[in-house]
């Protein structure tokens, strides 16, 4: 069982122990990859915005909008309107 912790709530996720050794993982590089998949995966879908997200990871939302633009995220699909919302975000 991995247990991603945070300071505000914390999630167990059952998987096979041999998932570790294929994705040559230890526990804690696996809880960060799930951490970070997630994010990404959230923000692309647009349920939360990169703010959110590079808090969430702990990092600059610069840094989080390169790594989902390598990812494939389209950061400006709204045109306009949501280009104003990421570019106000903080």
């Amino acid at each position: 069982m991995l247990y991603i912790m945070s300071s505000a709530s914390s999630v167990s996720i059952d998987f096979p122990p041999e998932l570790l050794l294929e994705v040559h993982a230890s526990p804690e590089e696996f809880a960060g990859l799930v951490k970070e998949t997630t994010a990404l995966a959230l923000f692309q879908q647009g349920r939360i915005s990169s703010g959110l997200a590079a808090k969430w990871l702990g990092q600059p939302r610069v840094g989080f909008l390169f790594k989902a633009m390598q990812q494939g995220a389209r950061l400006l699909d709204q045109g306009q309107t949501d280009f104003e919302r990421e570019s106000s975000l903080s």
